[in-house]
């Protein structure tokens, strides 16, 4: 059975920085593309970023280029996302992804889902 479980989520106020991590078990890790995923209050949830099984090729949303840093530790099970410079509009719900469809670029079509981890912004 996998699971997906983040953590790192919190309260940090515009221009601060946190880190998510997600620790994932019950599948080949090493084997599975992997990526973040947010919603926020309102709205649909939208691509982050994402990480193909080696760590070598990755994908991060224009909104998010250049202040958010998708990575893996393929020894250990765990993808992290380490965001700066954040402003209010990062408020959201982040979740972790594994497997499915990826091939580079903004598409990523994941399998299976974690439960998330709320992120706020304060301005």
């Amino acid at each position: 059975q996998v699971q997906l479980v983040e953590s790192g989520g919190g309260m940090v106020r515009a221009g601060g920085s946190l880190r998510l991590s997600c620790a994932a078990s019950g599948m080949p890790f090493s084997r599975y593309a992997m990526g973040w995923f947010r919603q926020a209050p309102g709205k649909g949830r939208e691509f982050v970023s994402a990480i193909d099984w080696y760590g070598g090729t990755t994908s991060h949303a224009d909104s998010v280029k250049g202040r958010f840093t998708i990575s893996r530790d393929n020894a250990n099970n765990m993808m992290y996302q380490q965001m700066s410079s954040l402003k209010p509009e990062d408020t959201a719900v982040y979740y972790c992804a594994a497997d499915g469809e990826y091939t580079g670029g903004n598409y990523y079509y994941p399998t299976y889902w974690g439960r998330g981890t709320q992120v706020t912004v304060s301005s």
